[in-house]
């Protein structure tokens, strides 16, 4: 058994240190700060498995010691010994109890030493932790808040280290040219949870081809059966751009009514809201997956939900496939960097972004410069969700421990611009 010392400037540094040469089960026994940085004294897990090996009690047993060796029996007088049920001894739960105690004491410091550095990181780059701070406060994870500080240069100054976070994040935020989907046509379903506005957006998606491309060559399918009220939202629409309004039973509906509309420059399916927890989304989705002709997927993202609901969401809809997604109800949320931080880690395509009911009006194009610049302002002093500075650290710290995962599946792309 033998404890090894660790010394690194920062607490992340040691850490990573310690698990490169001791391994994930490294157990560590003291840290402190010392003038070089943090110093860390700690053992292999192997060697702290070796003091609770189990030893059977005849094996150190004076009187087996000395005891003289019995006459060997010829195999035919060897009789097959019963099982012997080994019972636990009391140092057996002992050693268990103690392996737990260090584990815990463990965890313990390493969430200690993950505070410290991020107090530490404070005072030696008050420019960074203001970038941070603003990021947070926009709405952004502290998963992808992470990323975009380490890309920036050591010497930050925040109002440059601002402008290079902004462009990081354009670089990002994957948009279309103008009014790409309207101009290039096609077969489109707008897919999304309950009260995400799927209704609504159909109609100003369709008023929009039928001035570029007249009513004649726009066609409105749903599948809206469910909901009162709802095929009679998305008539009245169709009434008043001269499109009629056709619903969807099943995938035999939908064939041929795809097949009977395959002259029309653009078709717009309007499909039921439901939860992504919901048993009968994947049937929906397999409806509109195997039609026999091409139907992309619009995947709507309400601009109020949280974080975790958000990635719950791409999470349900990606795995069948999206074609791009439209952020609704800007108007109605507080800030716009939590949607646009799950489109930004999913990679997924914003097209438009809606903030109100008005058709065709309250849809626009989606310009990532434009919408990154208007998203960040100061927050309130007086607001709830200011963070004194132990709380930014133990949150900090708390998402940094917990998300190593996540962490592999996001990545930021480095901005050539220099500006």
């Amino acid at each position: 058994m033998k404890v090894r010392k660790f010394l690194a400037a920062t607490s992340h540094e040691v850490l990573r240190k310690v698990k490169d040469e001791l391994g994930p089960d490294a157990v560590i026994l003291s840290n402190k700060q010392v003038p070089g940085g943090i110093e860390i004294m700690a053992l292999a897990g192997k060697d702290i498995s070796s003091l609770t090996s189990d030893t059977p009690p005849e094996a150190t047993s004076p009187a087996v010691k000395t005891a003289a060796a019995p006459r060997q029996k010829p195999a035919s007088e060897k009789k097959q010994a019963p099982p012997v049920q080994k019972q636990p001894a009391v140092a057996d739960i002992q050693s268990a109890n103690i392996l737990q105690e260090i584990h815990a004491m463990r965890q313990l410091l390493e969430e200690q030493l993950i505070t410290m550095g991020w107090s530490n990181f404070s005072q030696r780059d008050p420019g960074g932790m203001k970038v941070l701070r603003t990021l947070l406060s926009a709405g952004f994870s502290p998963l992808l808040s992470r990323h975009l500080l380490e890309k920036l240069p050591a010497d930050r100054d925040f109002e440059q280290s601002l402008k290079k976070t902004i462009a990081l994040l354009t670089l990002n935020l994957r948009t279309t040219a103008g009014d790409e989907i309207i101009e290039q046509g096609g077969i489109y379903a707008l897919i999304g949870p309950t009260g995400v506005g799927k209704t609504t957006t159909t109609a100003k998606l369709a008023a929009r081809a039928v001035i570029r491309h007249g009513a004649d060559k726009v066609a409105l399918l749903t599948t809206d059966s469910y909901r009162i009220g709802g095929h009679e939202q998305l008539r009245i629409y169709g009434k008043l751009l001269g499109i009629s309004v056709r619903s969807i039973k099943d995938i035999d509906d939908l064939q041929l009514m795809l097949h009977e509309l395959r002259g029309k420059h653009m078709v717009l399916i309007d499909t039921v809201g439901m939860s992504q927890r919901d048993q009968m989304l994947a049937e929906q989705i397999t409806m509109l997956s195997q039609c026999g002709t091409e139907v992309k997927h619009l995947l709507l993202l309400n601009a109020t939900s949280s974080g975790d609901t958000l990635d719950e969401v791409i999470s349900a809809y990606q795995q069948h496939g999206i074609h791009g997604c439209i952020i609704t109800k800007v108007d109605e949320a507080a800030s716009l960097g939590i949607a646009l931080d799950a489109v930004i880690r999913r990679k997924l395509v914003l097209h438009y972004v809606t903030n109100g009911q008005k058709v065709p009006e309250d849809l626009h194009e989606a310009n990532s410069r434009y919408l990154l610049h208007r998203i960040f302002k100061p927050s309130a002093e007086n607001s709830p969700f200011s963070l004194q500075d132990p709380e930014f650290a133990m949150l900090m710290a708390g998402n940094y421990a917990d998300q190593s995962v996540t962490r592999q599946q996001t990545r930021v792309e480095a901005s050539h611009d220099q500006s």
